[in-house]
């Protein structure tokens, strides 16, 4: 019998890190608030067909929360939580440079926005986990509304150029026609 009560008396003291109910509703909130931003992002990202999803940002958001939380659980002051968050950044710019891919030309570069994406998401779970889950939700609106509006502004932009350089490519043959017609015009000259 004392085995048996030294075995849960170890397994008991192993979960001692959510002490209370309190405790137990305090840190399902931050990282089931850091899940879902990260699903709300990641699903957004996965109807645009982007190589990091749905499970990609929920994972992300949710480590970086579980990361900057575990410390200050265990009574690390929230200033030397900082050098957690260093490394959070560094590892998730590794994930981000993963997903970048460079082609033949400058032009030719995909998945920016991807890895970018990744990184706030990373941000936004730190945020959820330190406990600022209404700085986290905030943010995570500001980066659907990046995400849904940016396309439709960068399509116009592009439009608007491509408008631009056929009006310039017109107006150098057009010039150029009146140069040819104008040679065509003047008489031959003759040398002495």
């Amino acid at each position: 019998m004392d085995a048996w009560h030294t075995l849960l008396g170890t397994v008991s003291a192993e979960f001692s890190d959510l002490p209370d109910l309190r405790e137990v509703a305090r840190v399902s909130t931050r990282l089931l608030v850091a899940a879902a931003l990260g699903g709300l992002l990641g699903y957004e990202r996965e109807l645009k067909r982007k190589a990091a999803g749905l499970r990609t940002h929920m994972l992300v958001a949710l480590g970086a929360a579980l990361f900057v939380l575990v410390p200050l659980q265990a009574g690390v002051p929230k200033e030397d939580v900082s050098r957690v968050m260093q490394g959070i950044v560094t590892g998730i710019g590794f994930l981000g440079a993963g997903t970048i891919l460079k082609g033949s030309s400058v032009e030719d570069v995909k998945g920016l926005t991807t890895a970018a994406g990744i990184w706030l998401t990373a941000a936004i779970g730190v945020a959820a986990g330190m406990g600022h889950e209404a700085t986290a939700v905030l943010s995570s609106l500001l980066a659907l509304a990046v995400f849904r509006t940016m396309p439709i502004l960068e399509r116009h932009a592009a439009r608007r150029a491509a408008r631009h350089r056929r009006a310039a490519r017109s107006a150098t043959a057009e010039r150029s026609r009146d140069r040819r017609s104008r040679n065509s015009e003047d008489p031959p000259h003759s040398h002495p």
